[in-house]
């Protein structure tokens, strides 16, 4: 009997439409002869099945499932593919825990931790596998002593929501007297705002997934954002302004140790499915610094993770299918 699968997508952060994207690109390559596939929408406004002929059909939320001809669908999986809240930092994953539904993604704890930067950070600099910035994290309503920060931190140094992905409200500060719209930008985000050291260097990416049989720790990918963007902000991930290059030209040194290092992250996170780790080095240090971690990293046909996967032979149905089944058992 083929399993009910519910493709969660949308989600209440800026990310929503980049979510919406990844969703459908997911659901176009999963074989629906193995699954009955379901797309089903979290909006402010509600939840919703986004059905195949465009109608917005409830879902009941009490017990997740939704009325297809007559009859009450339960979900055997939720494929998660909500970037940002609530997918991304654990409130989804609590809501199917006390449902008692699967998913495809890290857990509670390992979410909600790995979703803010200035909580993750000083776990992963406790493990002492890679090298991360000096930061600082400020809570709205506190006090901000703009000229420590930049002493503490130095220029140029970067502010950016706390919890938040896709560069969305993240700065660039190269003048003291930017610092604070910098800092009001975040807050349009988050709570929780993350100002970070500078770390010059070259940008890599590194897709893994582990399962009970199999592991994969795909080609890293360099990120060299073009024209005006100085790093891979928002138009330069989502408007092309950007190369992204896989496998990256770099050393093969340098590639296996960020190879390494992603496997160790990996574990040591307790992270499930497929997740992306970002990081910098620095060449004239020769230092890896760890930028973030990306637990439900974007699926569209341009996003980095399935291309990553496709440079070793993996097409995104086969890898999408690999999750589920992980998953399911």
């Amino acid at each position: 009997m083929k399993k009910n699968i519910a493709l969660v997508m949308g989600g209440f952060s800026g990310e929503h439409e980049i979510s919406i994207n990844s969703g459908c690109q997911v659901y176009e390559a999963l074989d629906k002869s193995k699954y009955n596939v379901y797309k089903i929408v979290i909006d402010r406004a509600g939840w919703y099945w986004l059905a195949d002929d465009g109608k917005h059909l409830p879902v009941d939320r009490g017990e997740f499932t939704v009325c297809d001809k007559k009859k009450t669908v339960h979900f055997d999986l939720a494929f998660i593919i909500v970037h940002g809240n609530p997918g991304e930092n654990g409130v989804l994953q609590g809501y199917f825990d006390m449902l008692g539904i699967r998913y495809t993604t890290s857990g509670f704890y390992t979410s909600s931790l790995t979703f803010n930067k200035g909580y993750c950070n000083p776990v992963v600099r406790s493990f002492r596998v890679v090298n991360v910035a000096k930061s600082h994290l400020i809570y709205r309503g506190q006090p901000i002593d703009e000229k420590e920060l930049v002493k503490q931190l130095g220029l140029p140094l970067f502010v950016k929501p706390a919890a938040g992905g896709s560069s969305v409200a993240t700065t660039k500060v190269k003048k003291a007297k930017d610092l604070m719209p910098a800092i009001r930008e975040a807050f349009t985000e988050d709570d929780e705002v993350l100002v970070e050291e500078f770390v010059k260097g070259r940008e890599f990416d590194c897709g893994v997934f582990k399962s009970k049989d199999k592991e994969y720790v795909f080609p890293i990918t360099e990120i060299i954002p073009t024209g005006k963007h100085e790093f891979f902000d928002y138009a330069a991930k989502y408007e092309g302004f950007s190369n992204e290059v896989t496998p990256a030209e770099v050393e093969e040194t340098i590639a296996k140790r960020i190879q390494r290092v992603s496997s160790r992250l990996y574990d040591l996170l307790n992270c499930r499915g497929v997740v992306r780790f970002d990081f910098i080095y620095n060449e004239e240090r020769k230092k890896l610094y760890f930028l973030e971690v990306n637990t439900i990293p974007g699926q569209s046909a341009e996003s980095i993770v399935p291309k990553q996967a496709r440079a070793i032979g993996i097409s995104p149905a086969q890898l999408y299918e690999m999750v589920i089944e992980d998953a399911l058992r």
